[in-house]
């Protein structure tokens, strides 16, 4: 199948299979594809949280909203973060990155508000997310985005230091009866001519 194909055929999960579960092989794979994502100068400021056990997966559904059953039946729940201390990422990148990179960020970032750095941060986190989506959509993982979740309630279940949730992504396998299947309901988006121009 084509990758055409495969986003053809994608579509945001509503309804999992509980019984259904990823495999471990292809959740490794998932992490090394989440490792290898690109982001603006390789600044890689994120951190990626694969969470399956019941009980954490309980307390997460409890500050999810209306997303609540999604957590609870898919296979996994990938809680994606971005770092949240500016003295943190300058450290990570100075001892990981090399000199032209880290004077990218210092001619250009460095001097710019925290809340605008931290913004940037957040935009590479979400380039990772469209490599995620794609990722299980070829390997015939359905998934589920989601904003509509407690980012501090999150980061205090998870116990994270330095990084805040951004969103999670439920991941798993479909209920036949789920509604939102493109089978069912169709594919719907602007016309291409709407939103792709040839200049």
């Amino acid at each position: 199948m084509s990758f055409l194909n495969v986003l053809q055929n994608r579509y945001t999960t509503k309804k999992y299979d509980a019984s259904k579960n990823i495999s471990d092989v292809e959740i490794n794979e998932l992490k090394e594809i989440l490792q290898l994502s690109p982001s603006s100068i390789n600044s890689q400021p994120w951190r990626f949280d694969f969470v399956s056990g019941a009980q954490v997966k309980s307390e997460l559904a409890d500050v999810s909203f209306f997303n609540k059953e999604k957590v609870l039946n898919a296979s996994h729940l990938v809680v994606f973060s971005a770092i949240d201390s500016i003295a943190f990422f300058e450290k990570q990148i100075e001892e990981n990155l090399p000199e032209g990179a880290v004077g990218y960020y210092n001619q250009f970032l460095k001097n710019k508000s925290e809340e605008e750095v931290k913004a940037w941060m957040s935009h590479q986190v979400y380039i990772a997310l469209g490599v995620f989506l794609s990722a299980c959509a070829t390997m015939r993982i359905d998934s589920t985005p989601m904003e509509g979740i407690l980012p501090e309630s999150y980061a205090s279940i998870l116990k994270l230091e330095n990084h805040l949730p951004l969103f999670a992504v439920a991941i798993g396998y479909r209920d036949s009866e789920d509604a939102n299947q493109p089978e069912k309901i169709g594919k719907s988006r602007l016309d291409r001519n709407a939103v792709v121009f040839s200049i």
